[in-house]
């Protein structure tokens, strides 16, 4: 039986996730509008995955920012390239070429239930294998005019119902969505019929992560 997966990712009012550039300066902005101690639910996120999955992009970035912020949660880095991991980093990070219904096996089979999936093309990937349960997205109020997308394009519609809205004094809109379609061997929590805060990690997920050649149309 496969993992529930969450997506939990920032956007523009108008859906992009970075620039063309990659760039997530606003985002940085947006951060500096927060007040201190509001963390829009990411810790609790956090402390309800048993793992996170994210494209080499995407795990780039986040070294860059010059710390680890995901402690030991075990990190999955979805890349079909070598990755040599700094012995700095914790040991429950791991490289993995597997398509997403293989790592979700993989994972439930080592008693993970629930996957924070995070990056553009991961987030695309799990959705285009039907593996997603919910979609927390927090619009940002800035109109960016172009830039990387967060919804590339899809072999078929994505119904959703709508489950939660929370409006924040500072702008930020957040929106928590669980997918309609059943997917074989899927689970649904009993969580995603009432809403909870969800998280907002806004140094990571606006990226375009790379993605496996030989599995899921759209590669990397």
């Amino acid at each position: 039986m496969n993992p529930k997966v969450s997506v939990f990712i920032a956007t523009s009012l108008d859906g992009y996730i970075a620039r063309t550039n990659g760039d997530i300066d606003w985002l940085d902005a947006a951060n500096a509008t927060v007040p201190n101690g509001e963390d829009c639910g990411y810790g609790a996120l956090m402390q309800s995955v048993d793992a996170l999955v994210m494209g080499r992009n995407s795990y780039e970035k986040v070294r860059s920012f010059g710390f680890w912020p995901y402690g030991d949660t075990p990190v999955v880095v979805m890349s079909s390239k070598p990755i040599a991991f700094p012995d700095d980093l914790p040991n429950t990070l791991q490289q993995s070429s597997e398509s997403p219904q293989e790592l979700c096996k993989r994972l439930s089979g080592d008693g993970v239930g629930h996957i924070y999936v995070d990056g553009g093309n991961t987030i695309q990937r799990f959705l285009a294998a039907g593996l997603v349960h919910e979609i927390t997205i927090t619009v940002i109020p800035v109109i960016l005019g172009h830039g990387i997308p967060l919804f590339g394009p899809t072999t078929s519609d994505v119904p959703l119902t709508l489950v939660g809205v929370r409006t924040y004094e500072f702008g930020f809109v957040q929106l928590k969505y669980t997918v309609r379609q059943q997917y074989p061997g899927s689970v649904r929590s009993a969580e995603a019929h009432s809403f909870h805060s969800g998280s907002l990690l806004l140094m990571s997920g606006a990226i375009q992560d790379e993605t496996v050649h030989q599995v899921d149309p759209g590669g990397e």
